[in-house]
C-alpha cells in the first residue's frame, strides 16, 4: 500500500523530532526525543519528559507511572502503544536528568525548547485527535486557560469544566498514591469519566 501525503508528511516530521539536539548542550546525556503519533489517533497524551527507564528504551511510559497511567485510561498495552490510536507528546521530548537545590531527589523539568518547537507542528499533524490528556502541571500550564485553576488539585476537580477535548490528570509517578488518598473523588468520580470517554472514542474508529 503506498502511504497517503499525509503519512509521509507525519513521518518526516517524527524523524526530524527524533533528530533534535536543540537543548544538547544542556543534557547531561545524548539526546533521545521520544514521541509517538499515527496519522488516525483519536487521544493525544501530553505529559512531563521522558524519565530515566524511558530514556533507555526509548518507549513513552514505559515504567511504573506508564503502568498507573495506564490502568487509569483503561487502555491495555497494546491500544496504548498503538500510534493510530493514541499519540504521546511530551512537554519535553528527552530525558532532562536528576535534580538539585529544590528538585533533588526528582527529575528537572522539561527542556522547554520542545514544546516550542514541535508541538504545533505535530498536533497540526494529528487531525483525528478528540482527547488530550494533560497529566501533570507543566502540560496543564500550557495549555488550560489562563486562570483556569490555582493549582493542579482544582484543575483536575474543575475537569468537566476544561475547553473541549481536554482532560486534565495529575501525574502518575508513585506520589500520585498519596493525592489520590486525599482526594478520593478522582477515584470515584474522574477516572469512571475518563475511561468512558477513551472507551467511546476508541470503539468509534
Amino acid at each position: 500500500m503506498v502511504p497517503s501525503l499525509e503519512n509521509l508528511l507525519l513521518e518526516n516530521l517524527l524523524d526530524e523530532i527524533r533528530a533534535c539536539r536543540l537543548c544538547e548542550a544542556a543534557l547531561p546525556h545524548e539526546p533521545r526525543p521520544v514521541v509517538q503519533a499515527g496519522s488516525k489517533a483519536r487521544i493525544l497524551v501530553i505529559g512531563q519528559a521522558p524519565g530515566s527507564k524511558v530514556h533507555a528504551s526509548g518507549r513513552a511510559w514505559d515504567d511504573d507511572s506508564g503502568d498507573r497511567l495506564r490502568a487509569w485510561t483503561g487502555l491495555s498495552p497494546e491500544e496504548f502503544y498503538d500510534p493510530d490510536r493514541v499519540a504521546h507528546m511530551p512537554s519535553g521530548f528527552c530525558y532532562p536528568g536528576k535534580g538539585t537545590g529544590s528538585f533533588r531527589g526528582g527529575d528537572l523539568p522539561p527542556r522547554p525548547e520542545c514544546a516550542a518547537r514541535w508541538h504545533s507542528p505535530l498536533r497540526a499533524a494529528l487531525p483525528d485527535v478528540r482527547l488530550t490528556l494533560l497529566v501533570g502541571q507543566y502540560a496543564q500550564k500550557r495549555y488550560l486557560p489562563r486562570g483556569f485553576a490555582p493549582n493542579l488539585t482544582e484543575a483536575v476537580r474543575r475537569w468537566r469544566e476544561a475547553p473541549e477535548g481536554l482532560f486534565p490528570l495529575p501525574h502518575p509517578a508513585w506520589r500520585s498514591r498519596l493525592w489520590m488518598a486525599k482526594n478520593p473523588w478522582f477515584e470515584s468520580e474522574v477516572l469512571p469519566d475518563l475511561q468512558a470517554r477513551v472507551r467511546a472514542l476508541l470503539q468509534d474508529k
